[in-house]
């Protein structure tokens, strides 16, 4: 009998712990912000900050992968389309936005987009953005949107001089050939404004796979 009662309090003890998690998981659940690292690079605007700190309180307490990752995209999201107007401030929020999605990363580290993520907020603040770059590539496959954003992100910084992200980012530009319809514009945007590597890049890559698209580059 006594054994009985230590075991009927550790059972109950079991289930309020299970049945918190589970409301913290469906409170998370509501409160995630419906932005994912993948709609930074489309055109889609984060929700404000007002709900950011709902869902990094949620994120924290649920343990999500989800939540976290949505979380970090939104706020990386809002340090590059609101930026601060004080320099200093500016900084702390790109610092901030760093730290959550690798926090994000941590948890869940298998997220293409999100490394991505994390390349183009560096970018901002003049930080090395290969590692990250790599690890985008690494993780596995992209949307053609994301893929785009990447080559632009690649051939216009010094990870285009680098021979592995080289050989990577051949499979984006070839990505975005297959739908020259949209993308025939933007690549010779992104080949105008690209760095001399990032030119060579785009040539020796469309010679390869279209190399009529070539020509139209050169001629720019």
């Amino acid at each position: 009998m006594n054994r009985i009662v230590p075991l009927r309090i550790i059972g109950i003890c079991v289930s309020l712990v299970l049945a918190l998690y589970a409301g913290f998981t469906f409170f998370s659940d509501l409160v995630r912000p419906g932005f994912r690292a993948e709609d930074l690079f489309s055109g889609v605007l984060p929700p404000d900050n007002a709900n950011l700190t709902i869902a990094r309180l949620a994120a924290r307490v649920s343990f999500d992968g989800d939540s976290f990752a949505n979380y970090a995209a939104a706020t990386a999201a809002n340090v590059l389309h609101r930026p601060a107007s004080d320099t200093t401030k500016r900084t702390e929020e790109n610092k901030a936005a760093q730290d959550a999605v690798m926090s994000a990363l941590k948890v869940s580290p298998i997220r293409p987009a999100l490394w991505l993520t994390l390349s183009t907020v560096k970018a901002q603040v003049g930080e090395p953005t290969t590692p990250a770059l790599k690890m985008s590539y690494l993780t596995g496959a992209v949307p053609v949107d994301v893929a785009f954003s990447r080559v632009q992100t690649v051939t216009s910084s010094v990870a285009a001089a680098d021979d592995e992200i080289r050989l990577l980012a051949q499979s984006d530009i070839r990505s975005a050939l297959a739908n020259r319809g949209r993308y025939a514009p933007l690549l010779i945007a992104a080949y105008v404004q690209a760095t001399p590597q990032g030119k060579s890049l785009l040539t020796e890559s469309a010679q390869m796979i279209d190399p009529k698209f070539k020509d139209i580059l050169l001629r720019y």
